[in-house]
């Protein structure tokens, strides 16, 4: 039994006529026909009832071709695998990234990485950072969007950019007032609204909280930055957002004042990917591309 055997096969199922699955398999009839005996002789039973008028299969060959269009699908996926290992730029990636960073860094990247690399689809997954990085060491993503540090010696890690961290609040809070850079030190005492376990971002503001004083506001833990900008905006307290989520194509949110830093807290972006990956002599380029941003939103970082 082989792979073309199976193909005719399933053709027949198809077009339940042998002189069309012929001209879809671009053979002629009489071998498509025998290889179809063949076929059955192998395997010991008939997969295709017979008769004058019409083309039926068997109960098991039902069985077989359902099984059959699964094989034929993996031998669509194993050439197409190495035609991206021959070609990566014609390839297909699959690039995993946290919630608080795609949405606001994909509409910068998508378009200009569409019109350099033409060929090459992206796939795109969100997930928090501990399954991006399961993702990544099982093989099921290519590809990691994370913040730094990102401690696994089977990553190679290429820095992209390092981005600021801005204060919003609501349009009534005192901190409102005024349109100049503020000390983190008017987080002193404050009660921050953060995100739930989980997110990336939650550690990092955490860990500003700590260094200047600040809390969590208790009996709240939001699921998304949009959670969180809507909340500020009702008034309910105020949180940290990065660049991103305020800058241009992302409008500007009613109710709620942005305040940026005089020395800002940052998270640093890096690239990550196996470092036996196949296509790793071209993942530095797609890397560059990602840390390709409009001068002035964050700051580059070296390799």
């Amino acid at each position: 039994m082989n792979i073309q055997e199976l193909r005719y096969l399933v053709a027949i199922a198809d077009h339940r006529h042998f002189g069309r699955a012929a001209e879809a398999c671009y053979v002629s009839q009489p071998t498509l026909s025998t290889q179809l005996r063949k076929l059955e002789r192998e395997l010991g039973v008939e997969l295709v009832e017979r008769s004058p008028r019409q083309v039926m299969l068997t109960e098991i060959g039902e069985r077989v071709v359902e099984r059959a269009r699964t094989m034929l699908r993996e031998e669509s996926a194993i050439v197409e695998l190495a035609r991206s290992a021959r070609d990566p730029e014609a390839g297909t990636v699959r690039i995993g990234l946290f919630p608080t960073l795609g949405p606001y860094l994909l509409p910068h990247v998508v378009p200009g990485l569409h019109r350099a690399l033409p060929r090459l689809e992206l796939l795109l997954v969100e997930e928090k950072t501990e399954e991006v990085l399961q993702h990544l060491r099982d093989g099921s993503l290519d590809v990691g969007v994370l913040a730094l540090p990102v401690h696994d010696d089977r990553l190679h890690v290429e820095p992209l950019f390092e981005e600021d961290f801005v204060l919003a609040v609501p349009a009534d809070h005192p901190l409102a007032a005024g349109d100049g850079p503020v000390g983190t030190d008017v987080l002193h005492a404050q009660s921050l609204l953060l995100l739930e376990d989980g997110h990336c971002l939650r550690d990092q503001a955490l860990s500003v909280c700590h260094l200047v004083g600040a809390s969590e506001r208790g009996g709240f833990r939001a699921t998304s930055l949009e959670t969180l900008r809507q909340m500020v905006a009702a008034g309910v307290g105020l949180t940290l957002l990065p660049e991103l989520a305020v800058s241009a194509p992302v409008p500007p949110q009613d109710g709620v004042v942005v305040r940026r830093f005089a020395d800002p807290p940052s998270r640093r972006i890096a690239m990550c990917w196996r470092t036996t990956h196949p296509a790793r002599e071209f993942l530095p380029r797609l890397a560059r591309r990602f840390g390709d941003l409009p001068a002035g939103l964050v700051a580059p970082l070296s390799p």
